[in-house]
């Protein structure tokens, strides 16, 4: 919220607000870093966060993004009404840039208010390259059985999709960690014993693909006959979601009970947040994911040029199915959480409500091992430094990887890391 700070002219007062002020396609060059961030990151904790941490009485407020400084009033002088009348005249005019809660990029007003969809998308090889891809803002990859994983995509601009998918089935965790953005959930199934739980909740919102117990489909998907299996058929587009919203009697304005206007901590668009003022950050431009997911061998390579995380699957570029641009992220985030097998398919339970646990925030070509708390379906999962000042991100896309904790390994620049004891310990 802007600060304001009155001052007084001439027994006139005068309120002055002042605001702060592969894959076909080519890799863009970003904007240079304006700064290392420094002054957003000592922002303490708060007690939504975490029960014990306390503000510092050295932390600085945050400049995150649009945040105003305060400037000091002049003194009173003998003001005339022809000078009264030219001050107002110089006042900043409000600023009315809607941002983005997923990403802080600006974005159009009107999807302000949208609901975001939560996809489920394959990734198996043969179900590659995918539609959609290129309107994601926040990706996630998780484990499911038998050493298979499967992506989710938080989209906040869908509306002009004409085809997304393909899509396939979900699992309880992928749902519950969605639920943070209040979306519209996209799936075709999933096991029904440890899901219906899940999507018999009143406050979830979810289109099923194969309708039944776990939710209808009210005609949300057709089939398209691409040569593949028939698992890897299955699309919907942004027209069938908004008539099937209309059967089943969803809104696709976000719902004020279920939504959190913070997902993420950003620093300003201006200031990009080089990690360089931990003393523990460490260089990290690619990112081997294979010890967490040794089928899809997922990666990432980092671009000094524009300052962006470039994805691969299967060592090649994951791709967007119409624009064949390479999905990019200016933000990474491993995060560590507690797991266990269920059922007799050897199904994989993991934890995404949790304090405490280790995490690993990237951007910029470095990394900085962190914490995350989530307390509550409904908020956000809050990335805090080891004196529990929050990380804040930098604008743009964020991929988010949820691997378990005491199991699975990681390498940045070659070097592998272990989720066993105290954040980046190399595994040897």
């Amino acid at each position: 919220m802007m600060k304001k700070r009155l001052m007084t002219l001439a027994s006139l007062t005068l309120s002055l607000c002042f605001l702060l002020s592969g894959c076909s396609g080519s890799k863009s060059a970003g904007t240079e870093p304006a700064g290392t961030g420094t002054v957003q990151q000592a922002e303490a904790v708060s007690d939504e966060n975490t029960e014990e941490a306390q503000v510092p009485s050295t932390a600085m407020e945050p400049a995150a993004s649009g945040a105003q400084t305060e400037t000091t009033a002049p003194e009173e002088t003998g003001t005339t009404a022809e000078t009264v009348s030219a001050a107002a005249e110089t006042t900043v005019p409000e600023d009315t840039t809607i941002r983005s809660i997923l990403t802080n990029e600006e974005i159009d007003p009107e999807l302000k208010n949208q609901r975001p969809l939560a996809v489920m998308y394959p990734i198996n090889y043969e179900a590659q390259p995918q539609y959609g891809l290129n309107k994601v803002d926040v990706f996630y990859e998780m484990i499911e059985e038998g050493n298979m994983s499967r992506q989710m995509g938080i989209i906040q601009d869908w509306q002009g999709l004409d085809m997304i998918g393909n899509i396939r089935s979900t699992r309880s965790y992928f749902v519950l960690e969605a639920m943070r953005y209040d979306p519209i959930m996209i799936h075709f199934g999933g096991p029904i014993d440890w899901l219906k739980p899940v999507t018999d909740r009143e406050d979830l919102d979810n289109l099923n693909g194969v309708g039944g117990v776990l939710g209808g489909d009210y005609g949300a998907y057709f089939r398209v006959n691409n040569g593949k299996a028939m698992e890897h058929t299955a699309y919907t587009s942004a027209e069938y979601i908004r008539n099937a919203c209309a059967l089943a009697g969803y809104k696709l304005e976000i719902r004020p009970e279920y939504y959190e206007e913070r997902q993420f901590y950003f620093n300003a668009p201006d200031d990009r947040n080089t990690l360089e003022q931990y003393e523990d950050s460490i260089p990290a431009t690619n990112i081997d994911m294979s010890g967490a997911f040794p089928v899809t061998q997922s990666s990432l390579v980092y671009n000094p040029e524009d300052h962006k995380y470039y994805k691969y699957l299967y060592g090649e570029p994951q791709c967007d199915a119409v624009t064949g641009e390479q999905m990019a992220f200016d933000n990474v985030i491993i995060q560590e959480a507690k797991f266990k097998y269920v059922g007799n398919h050897g199904y994989v339970d993991l934890d995404t409500i949790s304090r405490g646990r280790n995490a690993y925030v990237l951007t910029e070509g470095r990394c900085v091992p962190a914490h995350w708390w989530r307390k509550d379906v409904h908020k956000h999962t809050t990335y805090y430094y080891k004196d529990k000042t929050r990380i804040h991100l930098n604008t743009g896309k964020t991929m988010i990887f949820i691997i378990r904790d005491h199991l699975d390994t990681f390498a940045l620049d070659g070097v592998s890391y272990s989720t066993q004891g105290e954040p980046l310990t190399p595994a040897y």
